[in-house]
C-alpha cells in the first residue's frame, strides 16, 4: 500500500423456439380452416345426394374423426409449445437474478464508491517510468491524484478509499479513473481499464439483462467475471 488511501499492487434456441412455435399456430390456423371447409363440404354434399342412393356415411364419419384428431394433436402442440416458452423465459429470469450481490469485472472506468471502496484494474502494454492514477467524480472534478509505484507491464489493481486528496472523505456516488504512463523516452504507454462492483439490481424487462452496479448501467453480455 502506497498510502493509506490507495492501494496499487499488481496483481456467458430461442429464435428456433419461437420460429417453430409460430409454424405450429400456422398449421394449427390452417387445419381449423380446412376443418370448417370439409364440414361445409360435407353438409352440401348431404343436401344434395340422390335419396335413391345416398351416399356412405362412414366414408365422411372416418375423415372427420381422423380431422379430430389431427385437431386435437395440434392443441397439444400449442401447449407444449407455451410450456417450453414459459419453461425459457423461467431460466433466462433465474440466470439474470444469480448475478445480484455478486461481484462483476467489466471493461470501463466508471465504478461506485461501495462500503468505502472503489475498485479498479488497469493493464499497461509496456514496463513505465511514471504512472499517475486520477480519480474523478460524476462532474469530472479530480478528487484524487498518485504517481503510482506498480510500473511494470502487465496488470495492477487500484482500491481506493474514499480519502481525497484534499483530505475531504468520500462516502458515495460514482468516481473514474484515469491512468496515464510513460516509458523512459517519455513515450506515452497503452493502457485499459477495468472496473469491480457489487451488482445491486437486475433488470430484464427490455428482453435482455441490465446489471446494476452500484448506479453504474452493465449489461450481462459485457461481463469479464463474476466472484
Amino acid at each position: 500500500m502506497e498510502t493509506a488511501m490507495l492501494v496499487d499492487s499488481v496483481s456467458t434456441t430461442s429464435s428456433t423456439t419461437t420460429s417453430s412455435s409460430s409454424s405450429t399456430k400456422s398449421s394449427s390456423a390452417s387445419l381449423a380452416d380446412n376443418y370448417q371447409s370439409f364440414l361445409t363440404l360435407l353438409m352440401k354434399q348431404l343436401e344434395v345426394q340422390d335419396p335413391t342412393n345416398p351416399v356412405d356415411a362412414s366414408t365422411y364419419t372416418t375423415q372427420l374423426v381422423q380431422l379430430a384428431s389431427l385437431e386435437q394433436q395440434m392443441s397439444i402442440g400449442d401447449k407444449l409449445d407455451e410450456l417450453t416458452e414459459a419453461v425459457s423465459a423461467l431460466g433466462s429470469d433465474s440466470s439474470a437474478v444469480s448475478y445480484y450481490g455478486r461481484t462483476v469485472e467489466a471493461e470501463g472506468s466508471t465504478t461506485p464508491l461501495q462500503d468505502g471502496e472503489a475498485t479498479w484494474e488497469y493493464d499497461l502494454g509496456s514496463a513505465a517510468s511514471k504512472v499517475t492514477l486520477t480519480i474523478t467524480d460524476s462532474d469530472g472534478d479530480v478528487v484524487y491524484n498518485e504517481v503510482s509505484s506498480s510500473t511494470s507491464a502487465g496488470t495492477h489493481e487500484v482500491t481506493w478509499d474514499g480519502m481525497g486528496t484534499d483530505g475531504q472523505s468520500y462516502d458515495s456516488g460514482t468516481y473514474s479513473l484515469t491512468v496515464s504512463a510513460v516509458d523512459a523516452n517519455g513515450k506515452t504507454i497503452s493502457t485499459s481499464t477495468r472496473f469491480k462492483g457489487t451488482v445491486t439490481s437486475v433488470d430484464n424487462s427490455s428482453g435482455s439483462t441490465v446489471l446494476s452496479v452500484g448506479g453504474v448501467s452493465l449489461s450481462a453480455d459485457d461481463v469479464l467475471s463474476v466472484s
